[in-house]
């Protein structure tokens, strides 16, 4: 079984730069880290592989500094890792994201499973792993808990607002993963030495894709971000009521009610 994870390296914190002109977010220096939930979907398809067999690879588009989170998944047991950078990737939106991203796909020899994250830390959009499906046209499962082989069917139990369902389809297919699916097992030193003393990550650039490069990137982004700032809250009273408590109760029910809370 050949499995292809999807994966993205994020911002560790909010301090990060952004850029009037084009509407994107400056990530090149920033602190980074990989995207929590991705941690989970490395340890789906490492389970996958363990109870049947395969070859795992990563798949991630950034920066340089994006090749140290494709170092952490060859630390945590992925088989190969290839980073998707160049120039003509910058300032893209899900789309040109996921544009890409189809296009490496196609280009690695089979895959069978491709399972990405539910959404990342920093855009918490959800768009990425749909659209790489929509653009494979692949059948997609998403927001999984739990993945089950059975001869040539993938059954997942997937989370939904008052519960969950079960679901199925055949191979090829597109997952997305929840962040509770599993708990990542902790890498030892020696595969995370090996991770960064004998395994290579593969460098692909746009020309390397497709001769298409006007979906990439900025040029390929239909949806660009006018502005961006983290909202300041203002400083409010505290208004502590006492007494008994089903007097309080109905206290706190008038004053919601006079305020048009209720």
């Amino acid at each position: 079984m050949n499995i292809v994870v999807c994966i993205k390296q994020v911002p560790e914190t909010y301090d990060i730069g952004w850029d009037k002109k084009t509407g994107s977010l400056l990530r090149q220096g920033s602190s980074a880290i990989l995207n929590p939930v991705d941690k989970h979907v490395i340890e789906a398809a490492i389970q996958l592989r363990e109870g049947h067999g395969g070859f795992i690879t990563a798949i991630s588009m950034g920066p340089d500094q994006a090749e140290e989170a494709l170092r952490e998944a060859l630390g945590m047991g992925v088989d190969r890792a290839i980073l998707l950078s160049d120039r003509v990737f910058a300032g893209a939106d899900t789309l040109a994201t996921s544009y890409a991203l189809s296009s490496a796909i196609k280009k690695v020899d089979r895959f069978d499973i491709i399972i990405c994250g539910k959404e990342s830390s920093d855009g918490v959009t959800g768009h990425v792993g749909p659209q790489v499906a929509e653009l494979l046209n692949l059948p997609q499962l998403t927001n999984a808990m739990e993945i089950t082989i059975r001869k040539n069917e993938v059954l997942i139990k997937q989370k939904t607002e008052d519960g969950y369902r079960l679901l199925k389809a055949s191979f090829p297919v597109l997952i997305t993963a929840e962040k509770n699916i599993n708990q990542p097992r902790i890498p030892s030193m020696e595969s995370i030495m090996d991770a960064y003393r004998d395994k290579t990550v593969d460098v692909w650039k746009g020309e390397d894709l497709n001769n298409n490069t006007g979906q990439f990137g900025l040029k390929g982004s239909p949806t660009q971000s006018k502005n961006i700032y983290i909202r300041k809250l203002e400083k409010g009273t505290v208004e502590i009521l006492k007494g008994e408590p089903g007097v309080t109760a109905k206290s706190l029910i008038g004053i919601l009610k006079e305020r048009d809370l209720l």
